[in-house]
């Protein structure tokens, strides 16, 4: 009795030593939240590409607006200052990556070198270089940091030598894929213009309104051109759209944080009723054929401008500063009366007035309820 008694504690102490032990896996799983490594689709590819085009903006975008002021008041000083900013373009998106995946200091630091590396050797689509590399040498940082007695040294050698030599490996065939894709998108819609103007307008409108970075999309892909109208198009009449249909519940607050700022703020809104977002896409599909095929509406400045529509008008500013390009290059004589018409209609009235109806007559059929787009 009193031996089988024994057997039976032994097994049961087995037992508990087996259930103490952690799986390789488990040591894996634990290692990673230590370093605050998380794998998934939300923090890559929503959190990084929402930070890359922060960066963005903070750097070639804010310069070339500023750069563009000085050529037209002909003061040497604003361009200058525009051209040191847009030649920070690479090292901001890198930062801010880094940033939005929590990097320790060491690591943020040392993606400058990262960014300036990624986005000089990805050519054209140096964006979508930076985000990839800039993710993968930043993770690799954080795995390292703080894991030894030399970690001044160990952290930055180990995430500027991945960053740099991952660029020299796979950054120009990064930019050169998705600079690829953007020539066909652009060349589809030059020889399809209606049909891609729908496509173009509705898919960049409906990426701006989801928590995933519009701006970043058109800058890894450099969409310019006729495409790059259009995309400014969809987002106008998502930002506009919200924004006015929107106003009887949210008033002038709502309109100018919407049309100024940006239609995600109706994400939640979206998630409970998704048919409050039809009457912004309807406006979209409408708006972005009258781009391409009416008023030729181009945006050859900055491709990320194309992703911004009305957010601080730098979709408008960047049409603007596509003229001016296009006159400097000699391919435009002079910025017409349909011109500024084009711009206005595609970028503010038709999407005030389309989602207006559009909205009015979801509101009368019951698919638009009282309160629905309600900001909180």
């Amino acid at each position: 009795m009193s031996e089988k008694k024994d057997t039976q504690e032994m097994n049961e102490k087995i037992e508990k030593e087996e259930k103490n032990v952690k799986k390789p896996e488990g040591k894996v799983k634990a290692f990673l939240k230590k370093k605050n490594i998380e794998i998934s689709a939300k923090r890559y590819f929503i959190d990084a590409m929402g930070a890359m085009a922060n960066g963005l903006f903070a750097s070639l975008l804010i310069g070339t607006i500023v750069s563009t002021l000085g050529q037209q008041l002909n003061l040497q000083i604003l361009i200058d200052i525009g051209t040191y900013a847009k030649g920070m373009a690479g090292p901001a998106m890198a930062v801010a990556i880094a940033s939005a995946l929590q990097a320790p200091p060491l690591v943020l630091f040392s993606m400058l070198a990262v960014g300036s590396a990624a986005n000089t050797l990805g050519g054209a689509g140096g964006p979508l270089a930076v985000l990839v590399i800039a993710i993968i040498a930043t993770e690799l940082g954080k795995l390292v940091s703080k894991e030894t007695k030399i970690d001044i040294l160990v952290t930055p050698l180990v995430t500027i030598c991945s960053g740099v030599l991952l660029s020299m490996g796979i950054a120009p065939y990064i930019g050169s894929a998705a600079n690829a894709v953007g020539k066909i998108i652009m060349m589809a819609t030059e020889l399809r213009p209606f049909m891609m103007g729908i496509l173009v307008s509705v898919i960049v409108g409906i990426a701006l309104t989801l928590p995933i970075s519009s701006a970043a999309i058109c800058a890894a892909l450099s969409l310019t051109g006729l495409a790059g109208g259009a995309a400014v198009a969809g987002c106008c009449a998502q930002m506009v759209g919200f924004a006015v249909m929107s106003f009887k519940e949210n008033k002038v607050g709502g309109l100018v944080s919407q049309g100024l700022g940006t239609s995600m703020l109706q994400m939640g809104n979206i998630v409970k009723n998704p048919k409050i977002w039809i009457p912004p896409i309807l406006a979209s599909a409408i708006t972005g054929p009258l781009a391409t095929c009416v008023f030729k509406m181009q945006m050859n400045g900055e491709a990320i401008s194309s992703g911004m529509g009305t957010c601080g008008l730098v979709g408008q500013i960047g049409v603007y500063t596509g003229w001016l390009n296009d006159i400097a290059a000699g391919t435009k004589t002079a910025i017409t009366p349909m011109d500024w018409i084009g711009l206005i209609l595609i970028c503010f009235v038709l999407p005030a007035v389309l989602t207006w109806v559009f909205g009015l007559i979801g509101r009368k059929i019951g698919w638009i309820k009282e309160g629905d787009l309600k900001l909180n």
